[in-house]
């Protein structure tokens, strides 16, 4: 039996040798169809990984941002009841909690912007190389395997050339052989056919040694092709296939590392809750509902017996610890003033909003509470204003020494306003502390017996000459002892006139709205946003050329109040605007 490979040596199997090589190649194309799908299910993988990191990502920076929300949302609001009651210990804790779960939401920011980074963006980049790596490998199999086919059929056709000339030298043979037995034919034909089969092998030679060079040089790049060439393609797709299963098992480990390292600080979060959790104290809260609400009221004394007899009627007496005021409200008192109940627990006070500048409305011990963190506060601002003092005077004689510096006379306005502001806190805290010293000189002892009060609160002396007396106001005592909020307008006609004209109420809301006194005109445009200190009402931008209503001239701070309509006025400086003066604001 002739083995598979011999009949390359037998050229009159020439054809078979083509016909084996000509079913090899499209298995070896199958192969290469085969790798190409495979690789290219492998990059879909890794894109489909990709997409699915970043649809957590957008999950991560969604749930975050409803978390910040939702502690935003729950935040204490400034100026309002809520942040008021951050002084209880479950309150602080509730507050403790919306921080602790903002800190909560950013570390599920930093869980997506690190799976970002660290996975998404470098999958990305790696895809853009795999891609490009596995183009140039089936690109050089392709060129292989063109250049195999482009062999071939030039094995092929050097083939079919031999066989041509193999048969055409058959036939002059044959020709020459019968020219040469018929008796008939010229020795010149006879020998023109023996020429003419000469030249016909001749070529039959030449065709076979040329299809011979054409199997060589094949079986040669056949060799070469199908153990080095493609072995090599193979081993670089195979690495190729490798390192991309790595990288995405090293993506799915960097995956939860993400997720762990954010763990610790997750975890403090959460005894950050705990902890605010554990220190709710039920007893301080309620210790401090007592100290807000105690009024500083002594109890009612006790009724005496009024015994019946013929011809006298019994008194009524109205109950002072009734839940109910409704009897007695409207009437007129002896003492010829209309008197507002007293404000006893659970009576339900009708007198809502912010009240007078003196917080008359308040029982004694509220009313003593906020004067004293009245007092407070404005001790702050006159510290606060005396080290802007101190800091621009140091400035100025550092000018003073280094001329070079700047102008020390630059210095001197600011210097000037701070002065002022600083004289009309300190007006401010002598007005407030005259109230205090009232309201403490009044509260009863708690060594003093339990008695009746009738004329708690008296009518201060109108001619007293001093800050506390000049801003006392009046209040007036009922019959049965309670305790009344109402003002004589006589004294209260007193404290307005000891106010200095630049200091502004606190309580601008409540006033009627200014008249206005004249008109003014923007010479230079001027943006305001801040509140003005010393004032309620901030600064309003206006532009130039507008014109506007003046209610309020300039006291001596540089500032004039303007309106622009019913709802939106403030202030804008003196010097930005030319005023126009109505004649009798002029003469007043």
């Amino acid at each position: 039996m002739v083995g598979p490979w011999l009949v390359f040596q037998r050229w009159d199997n020439g054809v078979l040798a083509c016909r084996r090589l000509n079913a090899m190649l499209p298995l070896r194309r199958d192969q290469f169809d085969n790798l190409e799908k495979h690789t290219q299910s492998g990059i879909e993988f890794v894109e489909r990984y990709t997409k699915f990191v970043k649809e957590r990502t957008e999950i991560e920076i969604s749930y975050a941002k409803q978390i910040r929300n939702l502690s935003k949302k729950y935040q204490p609001k400034k100026n309002s009841r809520e942040e008021e009651e951050n002084k209880y210990t479950s309150c602080r804790a509730f507050l403790s909690t919306l921080n602790e779960l903002n800190d909560y939401a950013g570390q599920h920011e930093v869980i997506a912007e690190n799976l970002s980074s660290q996975i998404i963006a470098e999958l990305s980049r790696y895809l853009t190389e795999l891609k490009a790596e596995r183009k140039s490998h089936f690109q050089d199999g392709r060129k292989a395997q063109q250049h195999m086919e482009s062999s071939w059929k030039q094995l092929e056709s050097s083939k079919r050339r031999f066989e041509r000339d193999c048969k055409e030298a058959d036939r002059a043979q044959q020709y020459f052989e019968k020219m040469d037995n018929d008796i008939n034919v010229t020795k010149a034909d006879v020998e023109k056919a023996r020429q003419q089969a000469q030249m016909r092998h001749q070529m039959a030679a030449d065709s076979k040694t040329e299809y011979s060079n054409f199997l060589t040089k094949f079986n040669q790049e056949q060799n070469e092709h199908y153990y080095t060439v493609i072995p090599s393609i193979f081993q670089k797709l195979q690495e190729m296939e490798e390192r991309r299963i790595e990288r995405v098992g090293m993506s799915m480990k960097t995956y939860a590392d993400v997720d762990r390292d954010v763990l610790p600080i997750v975890g403090k979060c959460l005894d950050g809750m705990t902890k605010a959790a554990e220190s709710i104290e039920p007893k301080t809260d309620s210790k401090q509902v007592v100290d807000s609400y105690k009024s500083g009221f002594e109890p009612p004394g006790d009724l005496e017996f009024e015994d019946y007899g013929p011809g006298q009627a019994m008194k009524r007496t109205v109950s002072e610890t009734s839940l109910s005021n409704s009897r007695g409200e409207g009437k007129e008192r002896p003492s010829g003033g209309k008197s507002k109940g007293k404000l006893w627990p659970f009576i339900k006070n009708k007198n809502k909003g912010s009240g007078p500048e003196d917080f008359s409305h308040l029982p004694p011990e509220q009313r003593r509470k906020k004067l004293q963190a009245k007092i407070d506060d404005l001790n702050k601002d006159i510290q606060k204003e005396m080290d802007q003092k101190d800091a621009l005077t140091k400035m100025k004689g550092v000018y003073e020494k280094n001329p070079q510096m700047g102008d020390p006379a630059s210095v001197d306005p600011r210097l000037a306003e701070i002065a002022q502001n600083i004289e009309k806190l300190q007006f401010e805290v002598q007005k407030f502390e005259g109230w205090l010293a009232e309201v403490e000189g009044r509260l009863p002892s708690k060594s003093d017996p339990p008695r009746r009060q009738s004329g708690l609160y008296e009518t201060q002396n109108s001619n007293s000459s001093t800050v506390g007396n000049n801003c006392a106001q009046d209040r007036e005592s009922s019959p049965d002892g309670s305790y009344t909020e109402e003002q004589s307008s006589e004294t209260q006609a007193k404290v307005t006139i000891s106010n200095p004209p630049e200091v502004d109420d606190e309580f601008d809301d409540d006033e009627e709205t200014l008249p206005t006194i004249g008109t003014c005109k923007a010479i230079y445009p001027f943006e305001g946003n801040a509140p003005l200190a010393g004032h309620n009402e901030g600064t309003i931008s206006v532009t130039e050329g507008e014109l506007l209503y003046v209610i309020e001239e300039d006291k001596g701070d540089g500032w004039t109040r303007v309106r622009r309509n019913e709802d939106e006025e403030g202030y804008v400086p003196t010097s930005y605007v030319e005023v126009f003066l109505e004649t009798n604001a002029k003469d007043s």
